[in-house]
């Protein structure tokens, strides 16, 4: 800085501006992140994911293993000329939808109340 406070350098077009005042505290008491409501949401939409994520991959995972190490039993005929093997793959769709419908269930019974409980205490925050 110069010490001549009118001198104003090649750069620049105006003096410096003033330090800003210090930030107001805030005025509700939980700190943000920390708040009990955001942690049962979070836990909620958690496992919400883990139990579909599961489902269906967990049953693909299977078919995938019997496939590779019981070829015996994925051979095996079922009445009406269906091999093992081929009906649980036919069953890999319902077994995908059922996940679907599962976590939408669930979503709207555990993870929504949640998010609009605390969108509610969010909107009443903000109105003076």
């Amino acid at each position: 800085m110069s010490h001549y406070p009118e001198y104003l350098y090649p750069w620049q077009s105006s003096p410096p501006a003033p330090p800003l005042p210090p930030a107001p505290a805030p005025t509700h008491p939980t700190v943000p992140g920390h708040h009990g409501d955001l942690r049962r949401l979070r836990s909620a939409y958690r496992r919400l994911r883990r139990v579909a994520t599961l489902t269906a991959l967990g049953y693909f995972t299977l078919f995938l293993v019997l496939s590779g190490f019981a070829p015996g039993l994925m051979g095996g005929e079922l009445p009406g000329g269906l091999t093992t093997g081929l009906l649980l793959g036919l069953c890999q769709l319902p077994v995908t939808l059922a996940a679907i419908a599962v976590y939408e269930r669930s979503a709207r019974h555990r993870v929504d109340p949640l998010a609009a409980h605390l969108r509610g205490q969010s909107r009443e925050r903000r109105t003076p």
